[in-house]
């Protein structure tokens, strides 16, 4: 039996598309995974059969507050703009990508990434040995 589940890989590739159709998609984890997940956008693209109109995209989720926020990411145009890097931006689900404006086709791509807890703990400890240990110096307060 694995300890993880048959498929826990620490990055797995991800992709939606945005149509006139399906206007939004939504990524969300189980609430119950004890792992903590990013997804990193790399790219927004027109895929083939789109128009030349101006398609906009935006990400839905929640501020501080717990309210719901709508952020335009990204507004491409066939003739002018059909890609954008957006460089691993990264979300924490759930998150909604909407098209807000256009009949796209448009695909998100990029990378959902998983780091198990106990994982992460258990490489501290591996890190840490009494050999590497130096004492650091204290931190002084800065000069006025």
């Amino acid at each position: 039996m694995e300890p993880h589940g048959p498929a826990c890989p620490g990055s797995v590739l991800f992709g939606c598309e945005l149509t006139a159709s399906t206007k939004s998609y939504t990524f969300q984890v189980d609430e119950e995974d004890d792992s903590d997940h990013i997804l990193a956008l790399s790219v927004v693209c027109l895929s083939d059969g789109a128009k030349d109109e101006c398609n906009v995209v935006e990400v839905v989720g929640r501020n501080h507050e717990n309210q719901e926020i709508a952020v335009p990411v990204a507004n491409l145009k066939l003739s002018c703009q059909p890609l954008l890097s957006l460089d691993n931006f990264k979300l924490q689900p759930p998150v909604t990508f909407r098209l807000a404006a256009g009949s796209g086709p448009v695909h998100l791509s990029g990378w959902h990434r998983i780091t198990h807890r106990e994982d992460a703990f258990s490489e501290v400890d591996d890190d840490l040995s009494d050999e590497d240990e130096e004492e650091l110096p204290p931190i002084m307060p800065a000069k006025k």
